[in-house]
C-alpha cells in the first residue's frame, strides 16, 4: 500500500515545486529582475547540481559519443527546453502564477496528442481508457482558452514595485491573454521535449554499450 503511494507523493511534491518556482519567480520579476537573467541563473544551478549526479551515479553508463545523431539529439533537447523556458517566463510576467499553474493541465493533454500523431498511442475510441483521454484531453484544453480569455475581477490588488516598460503597452486583458498564450505554447514545447526522448531509439543502445566496450 505504502509503495503504491509513492508515485502520488511524488507528483504532489512535483506540483508544489513548481507552484514554489512559479510564485518566487513572479515575485522577482515584479522587483525588477530580468527573466533572462533568472533563466541564466537557473540553468547554471541545475547544471552545478545535476552534473555531479550525473558522474555519481551513472558512472558505468558509456555513451555512444562516436554517433553523431547523439549530438543532434543533445542540441535538439538544448533548443527546444531554452524555448520552452523563455515562453514559461514570459508568460509568468504577463500573466499570474495562478494562471501558470492552471495551464499545467496542458501537460498531460498534448503528449498524448503529439503521441497519437506519432503513433506511440493507440487510438481505440471503444477502449473505456481512449475514451477517458480523449474527453480530460477535451476538458483540459477547453479549461485553458476559459482561463486565458476570461479574466474575474481583481479580489486583492497588489501593484508592482517597478513598473517595466513593456507593461505600458496593452492593456491588463491584453497581457493576461498573452501570458495565457505563452505559457500554452510552453506546455506545447516541453509535451514535444517528452515525446522526442520517448520516441528516440537510444535506452537498448546505451544499455548495450558498456558489454561492447569490455569486448
Amino acid at each position: 500500500m505504502g509503495s503504491d503511494l509513492l508515485p502520488f507523493l511524488g507528483m504532489i511534491m512535483v506540483i508544489l515545486a513548481q507552484v514554489s518556482s512559479m510564485v518566487i519567480t513572479k515575485a522577482a520579476m515584479s522587483s525588477g529582475v530580468n527573466k533572462y537573467v533568472l533563466i541564466v541563473y537557473s540553468n547554471a544551478l541545475s547544471s552545478l547540481i545535476l552534473l555531479p549526479c550525473s558522474f555519481i551515479f551513472h558512472r558505468s553508463v558509456r555513451l555512444p559519443f562516436t554517433s553523431s545523431n547523439l549530438y543532434g539529439l543533445i542540441f535538439s533537447l538544448a533548443l527546444i527546453g531554452c524555448v520552452g523556458q523563455l515562453c514559461g517566463y514570459a508568460g509568468i510576467q504577463y500573466s499570474s502564477p495562478t494562471m501558470a499553474t492552471a495551464m499545467l493541465n496542458l501537460v498531460p493533454a498534448f503528449p498524448f496528442i503529439l503521441a497519437t500523431i506519432c503513433r506511440m498511442e493507440q487510438l481505440k475510441w471503444r477502449s473505456t481508457s481512449s475514451q477517458a483521454k480523449v474527453l480530460g484531453t477535451i476538458i483540459s484544453i477547453t479549461g485553458a482558452f476559459v482561463v486565458t480569455f476570461y479574466k474575474g475581477p481583481i479580489i486583492l490588488s497588489v501593484q508592482s514595485l517597478v513598473l517595466l516598460p513593456h507593461q505600458l503597452l496593452f492593456s491588463p486583458h491584453l497581457n493576461w491573454v498573452l501570458g495565457g498564450l505563452l505559457l500554452a505554447a510552453e506546455a506545447f514545447i516541453n509535451s514535444a521535449w517528452y515525446i522526442i526522448q520517448l520516441h528516440w531509439p537510444s535506452k537498448a543502445e546505451f544499455r548495450d554499450q558498456p558489454t561492447s566496450h569490455r569486448r
